[in-house]
């Protein structure tokens, strides 16, 4: 039963204030909406999830560690879907991409750059949740395998935060460097892409280092472009770096979490075992 009659606050599926025109007084039609994006095929998706599982699987010899990255890219994409919806960009929805991970795309663009910074850390920090079913399973049953899928969704989401595009971390911080000066948003982007791309090449992982070199040379022939929408203030802009910093604290501390309990307690052992996984140190 629905009450038409009765005011109600805005949900996320309805449009913005701005775009609710009214239409002409001799024009009866309503404006024409843009369509709706239905999504991903679910054959399409349940098949780029089977594959990526299987990809996972032959890399690392392990199930566990396959199952981490999966649910944690499902747990991850989903909470950028709910703060799309919650900011009115929604109906959101998440995307597959076989061998690389996920995405979540909206309706439509964000209103504000505050809004576009809570939309890109609410992936990171939603996803570290993903962690307490293996912590629990850990618990439950004993084993290794557990606390390194822990440990694996902790690293996708610090992974993430890097200023890199098309990574979070870049439309969490770009938009603070772009109100200092568009050249210092520019070349921070540029710098760290290369850095994680040397990153991805020299520790092996080839198909995100190449993923992430069509990234950045996108991001080059974009230029100077900033997203529609009211830009950062200075309230904002130190919001947007403590929450960038907050979230980063969280992924570490999950991280370590899960690696000290194999390191026998010790912090030194837990850090000399993530940067084993990382790459950082043979």
């Amino acid at each position: 039963m629905t009450d038409t009659d009765t005011p109600r606050r805005p949900g996320p599926w309805d449009a913005r204030p701005e775009e609710a025109v009214a239409a002409p007084a001799e024009v009866h039609a309503p404006a024409a909406e843009p369509p709706l994006d239905k999504g991903q095929h679910p054959g399409v998706a349940i098949a780029g999830t089977l594959l990526f599982f299987g990809f996972i699987w032959f890399m690392t010899q392990s199930w566990v560690v396959a199952l981490a990255v999966i649910f944690g890219l499902f747990v991850h994409e989903y909470g950028h879907v709910l703060a799309m919806n919650r900011v009115g960009m929604g109906p959101a929805r998440i995307y597959i991409i076989p061998f690389l991970g996920g995405l979540a795309r909206g309706q439509r663009a964000p209103t504000s750059e505050w809004h576009g910074v809570l939309v890109s850390l609410a992936g990171p920090f939603f996803g570290l949740l993903a962690a307490i079913p293996f912590f629990a399973a850990w618990a439950v049953l004993g084993g290794a395998a557990w606390l390194i899928g822990a440990a694996v969704i902790a690293a996708i989401n610090l992974v993430n935060l890097a200023p890199a595009p098309p990574l979070d971390g870049s439309k969490a911080v770009g938009p603070v460097l772009a109100r200092i000066h568009p050249w210092l948003e520019r070349g921070a982007m540029i710098a760290m892409g290369l850095i994680v791309v040397y990153w991805g090449f020299t520790t092996g992982r080839w198909i995100l280092a190449a993923f992430l070199v069509i990234a950045l040379i996108g991001h080059l022939k974009r230029g100077f472009w900033r997203p529609d929408g009211r830009e950062l203030t200075v309230r904002e802009s130190f919001a947007s770096v403590g929450l960038f910093l907050a979230t980063a604290a969280a992924c570490v501390a999950v991280g370590l979490a899960a690696l000290m309990p194999l390191a026998q307690g010790s912090f030194t052992g837990a850090m000399e075992i993530a940067a084993y996984y990382l790459g950082f140190r043979s």
